[in-house]
């Protein structure tokens, strides 16, 4: 009742005079418009009431709650435009202020988090403020990894979508450009790895980004080619469907020879090139035999 009799001291063309300069004041700081959510944080300007103007957040039963009103205020899943009669109408209902003016400003927003974790450079978790697409949400976490793999995984409650990484960034396809509204989680899965062991040059684990195109000759040129004492037969390492490991042979001499066609390998197989022991005791002779003969017709002779 006593904020009511102050009020009414106040000329109704004062009143009016002051309301356009709260609203635009107040506005100025304000962020995009939209519905709010538990843990978001605004501010309530109510003109020529200092008890009642503060910053609250909206508690988890999506209230706020301000002092000299008994029952807290739904604040959440409406927009604050909406929260702003809202506290109006309880400032009138329970008899604090005859014609209350009040705006709501949103200070920061919490409800909406945008998870993007995996193969990107920069895993991030950030607010769905405004219009936030597929895209946006990998430019804030810096854009993918070199380890990314092919698709991307979205998660939006119970619905899961899987997007092909060429579809969105190297077509452009705008239809799997999905609008982000908070609550989703983003996921770039690694690309998976073909292991090449054994007589080569560079062994080691190397990522396939195109899938289907994964073959022995175009390991072996990853791994920089084979060693002197490559044997003529290697091996792919498998494990099938119930998970037994499978050793298959594979002609690989034939193969550099293209006498035999390529053989395709899979997403975590592993290439190993055994060593062609024959070979290279046949090579340790010769070159025995050949420091002999250069040692006796030097006149040294050297045993070892």
């Amino acid at each position: 009742m006593r904020f009511i009799s102050m009020i009414a001291l106040f000329p109704i063309l004062s009143l009016a005079q002051v309301r356009p300069n709260l609203m635009e004041e107040s506005g100025k700081a304000n962020l995009p418009s939209q519905q709010l959510g538990v843990d978001d944080l605004v501010a309530v300007s109510v003109y020529d009431a200092p008890e009642l103007t503060r910053s609250v957040r909206v508690e988890v039963d999506g209230t706020i709650h301000l002092p000299l009103l008994k029952q807290g205020i739904a604040a959440a899943g409406i927009f604050p435009g909406e929260l702003e009669a809202g506290v109006a109408k309880a400032l009138i209902e329970e008899q604090i202020l005859v014609d209350p003016v009040v705006k709501i400003t949103v200070v920061e927003y919490h409800s909406r988090p945008i998870v993007v974790m995996g193969a990107v450079k920069k895993p991030a978790t950030f607010q769905a403020v405004g219009v936030v697409t597929l895209l946006d949400a990998l430019a804030h976490a810096e854009g993918l990894s070199s380890e990314a793999g092919t698709e991307i995984v979205l998660t939006r409650g119970d619905k899961v979508d899987r997007i092909a990484v060429k579809t969105l960034i190297k077509d452009g396809d705008s239809t799997v450009n999905f609008t982000l509204h908070g609550g989703e989680e983003i996921r770039v899965p690694e690309a998976g790895k073909i292991f090449v062991l054994g007589n080569v040059r560079k062994p080691g684990g190397f990522v396939i980004h195109d899938t289907g195109d994964e073959t022995v000759l175009k390991m072996v040129a990853l791994s920089e080619g084979l060693l002197p004492y490559a044997s003529k037969l290697a091996y792919v390492y498998r494990r099938d469907g119930t998970g037994t490991k499978q050793e298959i042979p594979i002609e690989l001499d034939k193969i550099m020879l293209r006498k035999s066609p390529d053989v395709a390998l899979q997403i975590d197989d592993v290439f190993y090139i055994p060593d062609n022991k024959s070979k290279r005791t046949t090579m340790t002779v010769i070159d025995r035999i050949t420091q002999f003969g250069a040692s006796t017709a030097s006149g040294v002779l050297i045993w070892h």
